[in-house]
């Protein structure tokens, strides 16, 4: 039988009710899979996905009616920093004549598993999701379904398959520890994001670069492994600053944990710029209004938002004229753009004060 469906497939024969038939199910059971209906019991939802599966089946992006919104995902909505990506995707969306709906499931990793068999009923013109990676599985299903995807991953590095847009977290945790260095600090912390994100270890290596390449050694209990969440600067930088021999800077991994540490340093009585310099990361609008304003890494989050969804609709054109049915469309889905960061000075920041006598 898998001769028979490999012979179909390379002949553009493959049908709905040859699936059917070979399921032994109705072409209507077959067709409430596609469509992501849930009154299909599991192992029949099972056996139709692998033989759609091996079929290499796409459905036809014509063949169903497509609503004119693209979908944007997230595993959590942090105002600022979402608000950024939502405002890129927004711009595109406005200029191609369509809406965007977001969605929060999941973890930082990826999407939950229900969250395809909804994207299946409402059937977007393409989906963004700011995750890391994307199941196999889940991308199986979106492609079947003729639904494209593409991920903007300043948190990640997706595999080679999966269309994406990311930016030099590397570069950028260089550039923050090289301002401090170049201000005379040598005792630097560092918050970094969680351990098992890629771009929180990224940036953790710009750093760890940067102090290698000035010769300063870079001590292990002033690097701190947070969340990238306000809470998780406060309570590091509460933890470094009471050290008998305190940091002189800290570099946190996003500008969300540098407010943190700022109100860890009010608190403590603490003066930045001139007892302790902080650099953040990103560039969120509160990263200027904050007090005194944040000397930051600038990711570009709007640019980086406007890139993918200008790709999801290349994709979806893509998908419209044809090509490969159990892969990606036209050899896209390699396509990897990453944005360049850039260190944005204001008043957090200051050279070191000479030791004491």
């Amino acid at each position: 039988m898998l001769q028979s469906m490999r012979d179909d497939r390379s002949a553009g024969r493959v049908t709905l009710a040859q699936v059917a038939t070979q399921a032994g199910v109705s072409l209507s059971t077959v067709s409430k899979v596609l469509n992501g209906r849930p009154d299909v019991s599991a192992p029949t939802r099972v056996k139709v996905e692998e033989l759609l599966e091996a079929h290499g089946y796409r459905r036809s992006s014509s063949s169903v009616p497509e609503a004119p919104l693209i979908e944007i995902v997230f595993h959590e909505l942090d105002s600022a920093w979402s608000m950024e990506l939502i405002r890129g995707m927004q711009n595109v969306a406005k200029s191609a004549g369509v809406s965007v709906v977001l969605t929060e499931t999941g973890t930082r990793h990826s999407p939950g598993a229900e969250w395809v068999e909804g994207v299946l009923r409402r059937r977007p013109l393409g989906v963004v999701l700011v995750f890391s990676t994307l199941p196999d599985e889940l991308k199986k299903k979106l492609w079947s379904r003729a639904i494209p995807f593409v991920i903007i991953d300043p948190a990640g590095d997706p595999e080679p398959d999966v269309p994406s847009v990311g930016s030099a977290n590397w570069a950028g945790g260089l550039a923050a520890t090289r301002h401090l260095l170049d201000l005379g600090h040598r005792t630097i912390a560092v918050v970094t994001g969680p351990e098992d994100m890629l771009c929180s270890l990224a940036r953790l290596d710009g750093f760890r670069s940067a102090m290698a390449m000035a010769g300063a050694e870079v001590d292990p209990g002033l690097v701190r492994f947070g969340d990238f969440h306000v809470r998780a600067g406060y309570d590091h930088a509460m933890e470094l600053l009471r050290l008998r021999e305190r940091p002189t800077a800290i570099f946190a991994g996003s500008d969300l944990q540098a407010l943190g540490v700022l109100e860890a340093a009010r608190v403590l009585g603490v003066q930045v710029p001139e007892d302790l310099s902080v650099v953040g990361y990103d560039d969120i609008p509160p990263a200027r209004w904050s007090s005194p304003a944040l000397t930051t890494v600038h990711q570009p989050l709007v640019e980086m938002a406007e890139e993918a969804a200008r790709m999801l609709l290349r994709l979806r054109r893509a998908y419209q004229s044809g090509g490969d049915r159990s892969e990606a469309p036209l050899g896209q889905a390699d396509t990897r753009i990453e944005f360049a960061t850039r260190l944005v000075v204001r008043n957090s920041t200051a050279v070191v004060k000479p030791a004491r006598e």
